[in-house]
């Protein structure tokens, strides 16, 4: 329970927004935002585990967790995303299309998830290219910017308890005290976890909205 009042301060957009630029080969600009976030991360971790620590409570890496229902997980996304939309100051007119598809994009990543299987970052995947493909040619439409509506509708999937898991996990290490081969192996999982899940999110986000921008600006052109 610790954890949920800090993932709202993951920075998400600047992983996906980095991802983007280096996509573009605006290298610098994706190096610094990746940067810029990962520093942001570690100074959320070290707040969180300085907090707990002054209480005498760690963070397991591996918590217990619990299967939820669809009608559940829907809710709780769409509540999730209008405080992130609010958060990031998102304009009401904009609002419905970042919480409806999102709720979408939270049910498809659950029946991935639940009924086929898959893993997180599959699940992610998947609801990723679901919300470029739909948005994409919203943002064109209606002179809204993909970045808002599109990157506001996933931001709830960034992988922050996976980041703050494996950060206590490398305290742990770090003091040397009961280190031992499974609080090794679980933070490593975190970790690759954490890197697998963003590089999905990316990919699946970014990947599809530049395909079909590049094919309705092929069909945007004059023929000669």
């Amino acid at each position: 329970m610790a954890v949920c009042p800090c993932t709202v301060l993951v920075p998400g957009p600047h992983f996906l927004n980095g991802a983007l630029d280096l996509i573009n080969d605006r290298i610098a600009l994706g190096a610094a935002r990746l940067v810029y976030a990962a520093l942001i991360v570690v100074t959320i971790s070290v707040g969180l585990l300085l907090g707990l620590t002054l209480l005498g409570v760690s963070l397991p890496t591996e918590p217990p967790g619990r299967a939820v229902s669809l009608w559940e997980d829907v809710i709780a996304a769409g509540v999730a995303m209008t405080a992130y939309n609010v958060f990031f100051s998102t304009p009401l007119r904009m609002l419905p299309w970042p919480v409806g598809v999102g709720m979408f994009a939270h049910a498809l990543r659950w029946a991935v998830l639940t009924l086929l299987g898959f893993g997180v970052a599959t699940g992610a995947l998947v609801a990723c290219i679901a919300v470029a493909l739909i948005l994409t040619p919203v943002s064109r439409r209606t002179h809204m910017p993909f970045v808002a509506i599109g990157f506001a509708s996933v931001v709830s999937m960034m992988p922050g308890v996976y980041l703050f898991r494996m950060a206590s996990g490398l305290l742990q290490i770090a003091s040397g005290s009961h280190v031992t081969l499974e609080l090794l192996s679980a933070t490593a999982s975190d970790g690759l976890t954490a890197a697998i899940i963003i590089l999905a999110m990316s990919f699946g986000l970014i990947v599809p909205k530049l395909t079909l921008d590049y094919f309705n600006d092929r069909l945007a052109r004059p023929k000669s």
